[in-house]
């Protein structure tokens, strides 16, 4: 631990939803959902979002009221409540007040870490002030710029940071130094760990760990025991509130994907094919844009139940070129049993490094794809 640390984690509030009620206030107190292309107050827009296999990317608070969340099916939260507003994304408004709420922050604090388009950590151990006083004025500058509010968990640390910015939204400031994390963190269920998925929490929840106090408490090795040398060691330090990870203000990219919902469900080789290599190409300009190779190629696929199976390989050399790209990710989907129809395929690029610190190769031919 680094008691003497600052570390802020800022979230901004429902951030697409928020965005569309500045742009709509008259939807103020209602409940309303970001996600999908259609607007859901017109019967043509509900018909096609009904129909459509979008999800949600946010909703506002009221929205959340009646169980409505990022990532849920559009016509699931539909069903949950069928006075949800869904509005169709906009990215580029996104984008606008994303650039000024860190441009707000920049002017108390320049150690920033961006982490997406919606939040991002900030050091403030040398910044002059107390603690407090730091938080509410730059949670004022953000307002004034953006007319947004967000919410600021500061700790000493990133990980218990994170936790914090969550526990009193909307617009919430949340303060934890290191005597309180045994009172105002261990009470917390262990999912609230950001990088806790659903798969560890349940492995978790066998081994009669369910809050983050009880996995304080576990043994380290029988955390590795189950988990493995790396992931079993980051749990039990993760546990204990203990993350030594200092706020980065540049981050090299470590991954490049693309993605499609299918319409409808399939397996049918030809489409999957063919959605390989749309995805491929595309993730190959993406690479060529930003100037990265990557060592890793994958996919990843989700069936018609949900289920969710990754496949990869690694390469022995850096490369952003399609047809390589198209061609073991083809090799990596002909891995995965494919006994249900597909809802969702995805193509993926990781260990990224820049394009001059290596040189593609050209790979031998694969096999094609179902052979």
């Amino acid at each position: 631990m680094f008691p003497n640390r600052r570390i802020a984690h800022l979230d901004m509030d429902a951030f697409f939803a928020s965005v569309e009620l500045l742009r709509q206030p008259e939807l103020r107190g209602l409940p309303v959902a970001i996600g999908g292309i259609g607007d859901s107050r017109t019967p043509e827009g509900r018909a096609q979002l009904l129909a459509s296999r979008g999800v949600l990317t946010t909703a506002t608070y009221e929205a959340r009221a009646f169980g409505c969340r990022s990532g849920q099916p559009i016509r699931t939260a539909l069903r949950l409540c069928p006075d949800l507003i869904v509005l169709p994304v906009n990215f580029g408004a996104y984008r606008h007040y994303s650039r000024l709420f860190k441009a707000a922050v920049a002017e108390v604090a320049d150690c920033i870490e961006d982490r997406g388009i919606d939040e991002i950590y900030i050091d403030l151990t040398d910044v002059p002030g107390d603690t407090e006083t730091l938080a509410r004025a730059i949670k004022a500058r953000v307002t004034a710029a953006t007319g947004l509010t967000c919410s600021i968990g500061i700790a000493p640390n990133k990980l218990i940071a994170k936790i914090a910015s969550d526990l009193d939204k909307p617009n919430g400031l949340t303060i934890i130094d290191e005597s309180a994390i045994a009172a105002r963190i261990w009470p917390l269920a262990v999912s609230k760990i950001n990088g806790v998925g659903p798969k560890a929490n349940s492995k978790l929840e066998q081994l009669g760990i369910r809050t983050i106090g009880e996995l304080a408490a576990a043994s380290p090795h029988m955390l590795v025991r189950h988990f493995g040398q790396s992931y079993g060691r980051w749990l039990a330090d993760a546990g204990a509130g203990r993350d030594e990870r200092p706020v980065e203000t540049h981050q090299e990219p470590k991954s490049r994907s693309r993605e499609i919902t299918f319409p409808h469900d399939t397996r049918d080789p030809l489409t999957l094919l063919s959605v390989i290599v749309k995805l491929s190409r595309q993730v190959a300009a993406d690479l060529a844009a930003k100037g990265y190779v990557g060592r890793s190629i994958g996919v990843k696929v989700k069936f018609d139940n949900f289920e969710q199976v990754t496949r990869d390989r690694k390469l022995t050399y850096a490369t952003a070129d399609f047809m390589t790209i198209r061609d073991v990710a083809v090799d990596c989907l002909r891995r995965v049993p494919i006994e249900r129809k597909l809802r969702l395929l995805g193509v993926k690029v990781a260990e990224l490094e820049p394009q001059l610190k290596a040189e593609a190769e050209p790979l031998g031919q694969t096999r094609s794809l179902f052979d």
